[in-house]
């Protein structure tokens, strides 16, 4: 079936309604309603970093192929300091997503993802604009999650000089 166009005035009330599908719990639909949007304005940054987080909101019923696709967005977004952020969202959410869906060892596998978007936050950290926390807010919460969820093995930082890493 072919999709209908949205038109280019059309836009912001789009991106409103992507926002309120978010708030919803409606990724799906937020999802869809951004691919709208990026058919008429490929290069939207609104759009490309709602479909983002559209994408990381489905985390919990994740695949696989949801962190695939939520990183596939991250070259299209203009600078350094989103591309390095929103890396870290990526990394932060599949890690909630994780502890949330529970299973056997997954402590220990969220923590490699916690510790990823840890470093990704102080990437962008280092390239925010005067007076933007927003990356220390992200990392803060990183490490307030790692102590909470302890991994029960020896973690890969750990293990990189008896590796030889």
């Amino acid at each position: 079936m072919e999709l209908k166009p949205i038109s280019k005035e059309g836009i912001p009330t789009a991106l409103q309604k992507a926002e309120r599908y978010r708030l919803l719990n409606d990724s799906s639909a937020a999802e869809s309603i951004c691919l709208d949007i990026l058919q008429v304005e490929p290069e939207n940054q609104q759009a490309l970093i709602m479909l983002l987080l559209s994408i990381t909101d489905q985390f919990v019923d994740d695949t696989g192929e949801e962190v695939r696709r939520a990183r596939d967005v991250l070259p299209r977004l203009k600078d350094d300091y989103k591309r390095s952020y929103y890396s870290g969202i990526i990394a932060e959410r599949k890690a909630k997503a994780l502890l949330h869906r529970g299973g056997l060892g997954v402590e220990d596998v969220a923590h490699d993802w916690f510790r990823d978007a840890m470093r990704w936050y102080e990437k962008a950290e280092a390239a925010r604009p005067a007076g933007n926390d927003e990356a220390i807010l992200r990392w803060n919460t990183c490490a307030r999650m790692l102590g909470k969820h302890a991994p029960k093995r020896p973690t890969r930082e750990e293990l990189q000089p008896v590796l030889g890493e």
